[in-house]
């Protein structure tokens, strides 16, 4: 039987990994995992080579510039990645004849709502990696009208660097810690995304726009922490500080939840509670 060959790009990263990990359950799909040495998206040539020799049903785009903060100074290299790279996928997807679905982020939004973001809301992003983000959304629609977008927020994983890792480090190595508490959203475990995106390709439903995709609640960073010192035991202090105690050269958005009613009515999504699936992964990293 003929297997379903999916292009995964941005393979090094948290959501390509988890991707990875779960790909034995899916025997009937063959996944080609790139990392950005394999497949930069940036670059046409490299991209439509790979896309010959592979020759995917379905490329899953990974690939991302996320270094938030840094982009405000590197705002040519978010762009190229995150915009242009975009582009450069949509088209080849065309070209090959591909389905082509891609991660987008809640920094799209500008944080001023008060009920959580549907996504037909329109976009105004507060800082480089938020436009760039932007804008490789607006031109994977407009060059290949078949693309399923996924928004997401918060991710975490066994894997890379994230907050739930970074955290669980710093609460051993010092006493106490200062923790954001005023900017509001949900954390998404990658596991739980990645399981969604094959839910979405096995379903053999390819509904193309935009969905939004985070774990269920409603929490601060403060709140985040307070959780994962809990599951971990930790005897680190937290405290609650606004987020200007930390002026950062990018802005965040101080409330980015997103409307995730779309992708569960759509695809028939179950979405686990945030702590069930942070408890899930802080497990498997102290089993590591």
């Amino acid at each position: 039987m003929h297997k379903l060959r999916i292009l995964i790009t941005g393979a090094g990263g948290q959501l390509g990994r988890s991707i990875m990990d779960i790909a034995a359950f899916y025997p009937g799909f063959e996944f080609i995992f790139s990392s950005r040495q394999d497949l930069p998206v940036e670059q046409k040539s490299r991209t439509e080579a790979v896309f010959d020799a592979v020759r995917p049903q379905v490329c899953i785009n990974c690939a991302a510039y996320t270094a938030v903060d840094r982009a405000e100074t590197e705002k040519e290299k978010a762009f190229l990645v995150n915009a242009e790279g975009v582009k450069i996928l949509a088209d080849a997807c065309i070209t090959y004849q591909s389905k082509f679905l891609h991660i987008s982020t809640d920094y799209v939004f500008n944080g001023k709502s008060s009920v959580p973001y549907k996504e037909e809301d329109a976009v105004d992003p507060l800082n480089i990696y938020g436009a760039s983000k932007a804008e490789g959304e607006a031109l994977s629609i407009a060059h290949n009208a078949e693309t399923i977008i996924i928004r997401t927020s918060w991710v975490y994983s066994e894997h890379g660097s994230n907050f739930v890792k970074t955290m669980i480090r710093l609460m051993k190595e010092k006493k106490e810690l200062n923790i954001v508490n005023d900017q509001v959203g949900a954390p998404t475990y990658a596991t739980d995304l990645a399981r969604t995106i094959m839910q979405i390709i096995n379903s053999k439903l390819w509904l193309p726009g935009i969905y939004h995709y985070s774990n269920e609640g409603n929490i601060s960073w403060y709140d985040f922490a307070m959780a994962i010192k809990e599951i971990t035991g930790a005897k680190c202090i937290l405290h609650p500080v606004p987020a200007t105690a930390y002026p950062t050269p990018a802005q965040r958005p101080s409330f980015s939840l997103l409307n995730t009613s779309k992708i569960r009515e759509t695809y028939g999504i179950n979405i686990p509670l945030w702590k069930e699936s942070l408890i899930k992964c802080i497990d498997n990293i102290q089993r590591a």
